[in-house]
């Protein structure tokens, strides 16, 4: 009896630790770990900036937004535009008229956020991309045709723009955050005449809503 005892004993020792082991891998095992399943979702981004331009208070209005991977990971792209009336530097030539700076950049971004289903959270991310600048005799705003004929961009140039971003983030409904934040806007390449790189980089203060799937 002893020794069908502890065989008994060894048998169920051996047993429990045989249950206790990871299963193993290998190319013909059925029992391969299953992988966790890749959550995808997609928001976009209503947008505006307070941000130096040119030594003025300019705002920037824009839209951004792509594809969310496990809720944390965010890849796409965005867009924003000078919204109000900056004028630009006089050049000091005959029968100059006030001209105003024209602007606007659009990239792509990759945007992270932590722990997104907590009430209070924060993202982080950069963008990537290019835009445009020039003067114009124009305000922002509403012009006829007439009007439009004799006005367009005077010494327009393309530029390189790099604009890393953090925010915090207020879940408002399973669908709707709001979003505030800073920036910082590196821009290098502008050739607009009276414009320096200088003049159009510059931080900025953000209020965004995110709208979509988390």
């Amino acid at each position: 009896m002893k020794k069908i005892g502890l065989a008994l004993l060894v048998l169920i020792t051996a047993q429990q630790a045989w249950a206790q082991r990871a299963p193993i891998e290998s190319l013909f095992s059925n029992n391969r770990t299953e992988k966790k399943k890749v959550t995808v979702g997609a928001y976009g981004t209503a947008i505006g900036k307070l941000t130096p331009i040119n030594g003025k208070l300019g705002v920037l209005t824009g839209l951004q937004g792509g594809v969310l991977l496990n809720n944390k990971w965010m890849f796409g792209a965005g867009g924003y535009g000078l919204a109000n009336s900056i004028k630009a530097p006089k050049l000091n030539v005959p029968n100059e008229t006030d001209e105003y700076i024209q602007m606007w950049y659009t990239g792509l971004m990759a945007e992270y956020t932590h722990n997104s289903n907590k009430l209070i959270h924060w993202s982080a991310g950069a963008l990537l991309g290019g835009g445009g600048v020039g003067r114009d005799e124009r305000h922002h705003g509403w012009h006829n045709d007439d009007d439009d004929r004799h006005h367009g961009w005077n010494g327009g140039s393309g530029f390189f723009v790099a604009e890393p971003f953090v925010g915090v983030e207020v879940n408002i409904t399973s669908y709707l955050r709001l979003n505030v934040g800073g920036s910082y806007r590196f821009i290098s390449g502008s050739e607009t005449p009276g414009l320096k790189d200088s003049d159009l980089s510059g931080g900025a203060f953000h209020v965004g809503i995110k709208a979509g799937k988390f």
